[in-house]
């Protein structure tokens, strides 16, 4: 699929308008592989291009996944795209990548049967962040795992290591229905 921003139909175009195209794949051909593997395995398997990313990765225009157990880093160039009107940032693309990171840390500790989903995010923003902050490195870690919940943290750097925002996720962690 593929999602284009149209120029205004009356077709009055600016030097300012920005078109964006972006595709993704099927989230579905990725879901029914969750759980069939350890989350490390799917997790490196996203990464070296053997299954798909989930299209949150697509939208955002991340460019960068590493995956380690217990820990997760995620690479995004800073865009205009991302802005909010103040012209920085929007904050729930840092919390997007601050939650992906957390996640998928905790993804990366589950055996093959196993799932989990976010119960909450708390999120701090540190400093401003604009399309001078360059390539966005955001990395999770395990703080702590039991058998129903994990806690993670992560981490958001500047392409010159400065600290933007951190985050800590509490993720509930449960078997996942055979499939079908």
């Amino acid at each position: 699929m593929t999602e284009t921003q149209q120029a205004p139909a009356d077709g009055a175009q600016s030097a300012s308008v920005r078109s964006r195209t972006f595709t993704w794949t099927d989230p579905a051909e990725t879901a029914v592989r969750v759980g069939t593997s350890s989350g490390l395995e799917m997790l490196r398997a996203m990464r070296d291009g053997l299954i798909p990313a989930p299209p949150i990765l697509q939208l955002v225009g991340a460019t960068g996944f590493e995956a380690e157990e217990g820990k997760v880093t995620v690479s995004m160039p800073a865009a205009e795209f991302h802005y909010n009107p103040l012209g920085s940032v929007h904050g729930g693309v840092i919390a997007t990548l601050l939650d992906t990171a957390a996640g998928c840390t905790v993804h990366s500790t589950l055996p093959a049967g196993v799932g989990y989903t976010s119960l909450d995010l708390m999120t701090r923003f540190i400093k401003p962040v604009t399309v001078d902050s360059g390539v966005l490195r955001c990395e999770g870690a395990i703080i702590s795992r039991g058998r129903r919940t994990a806690v993670a943290e992560s981490h958001l750097y500047d392409e010159r290591g400065k600290l933007l925002a951190h985050a800590t996720s509490t993720c509930l962690i449960f078997e996942l229905p055979p499939q079908a």
